[in-house]
């Protein structure tokens, strides 16, 4: 599949659910997002291993134990990464968050857990509740799978600096946003988190960020992620297909095209990094 990549390819960055969660409804809505249909996607692309990331939206509270049944059958294929207190929960940002990690951690495999926030920054990240969290997390060996806009960015720097050992994987591309013009501004704060070696970026979501969804492979957001990649650097890039929450915009193989095929400034050895050695080595972090 991934032809100028030597090295086995990892997906930081999946979903998979019970029941097709988004409109417009779909007539296979039992398979077209599920764990079945992503082994074979996997299978046909060449994916060795994903971290699935829990959402439990719609019509699927029971999202964790889906995935976690899933790891238990393909127990190297997939990792669980728990949906924690994200958006659409009622405990969002509510008192307890860092006992409920752990409750989750206790009953799942957890390679980590996921925390959604809305785009305008509320400060929960400079809250004792979020140091209580990351402090679980530390002591725990799990990793963070954080949706934030940049705006968000400098607390998440202060945050990630007090806990090293946490590796923080921040949703496509950091959640930026681009026009017909690429913004600069609001780039610096994503930027300037380069500094913090236990931020990563997932080299994911290109259509989210494009004014036009459909336009593959979105050249203003392949430009955005030049200016990504000149800051961090490929061994703090992991590569995500955001299947199949991306099929809604382009398919799986163009997840993979608009990197293999469309970031020419990419070297070989940048490559193996980003669609593999990246997360590879975050997996392979010592544990407590």
């Amino acid at each position: 599949m991934v032809g100028h990549v030597r090295a086995q390819v990892l997906d930081s960055h999946c979903h998979a659910w019970r029941v097709w969660p988004y409109s417009p409804l779909v007539p296979d809505e039992r398979h077209r997002g599920s764990i079945d249909q992503l082994i074979y996607e996997m299978d046909v692309h060449g994916v060795a291993e994903a971290l699935v990331v829990c959402a439990r939206i719609d019509n699927n509270p029971d999202n964790i134990d889906y995935v976690a049944f899933a790891h238990e059958r393909y127990p190297r294929r997939l990792r669980v990464v728990a949906d924690l207190d994200c958006t659409w929960s009622p405990t969002h940002h509510a008192p307890g968050s860092a006992q409920r990690l752990i409750d989750l951690d206790d009953r799942y495999d957890l390679e980590g857990f996921t925390h959604y926030v809305h785009r305008d920054n509320d400060g929960w990240l400079r809250s004792d509740e979020a140091d209580g969290v990351f402090r679980v997390a530390a002591d725990r060996g799990l990793l963070v799978s954080l949706a934030a806009s940049p705006a968000w960015q400098a607390d998440l720097r202060d945050i990630a600096s007090r806990y090293p050992s946490v590796p923080i994987l921040c949703h496509h591309l950091g959640g930026i946003r681009t026009a017909a013009g690429l913004d600069l501004e609001s780039l610096e704060p994503l930027l300037r988190s380069a500094a913090v070696p236990n931020i990563y970026i997932k080299v994911s979501g290109f259509h989210y960020a494009a004014t036009a969804q459909w336009d593959y492979p979105w050249p203003s957001v392949v430009r955005a992620f030049e200016l990504i990649y000149n800051e961090f650097g490929a061994n703090r890039l992991c590569w995500a297909s955001d299947f199949p929450a991306s099929s809604r915009y382009c398919t799986y193989r163009q997840t993979v095209e608009v990197v293999r095929s469309h970031c020419g400034f990419l070297s070989a050895a940048d490559l193996d990094a980003i669609f593999g050695e990246t997360l590879r080595k975050i997996l392979a972090r010592p544990r407590p």
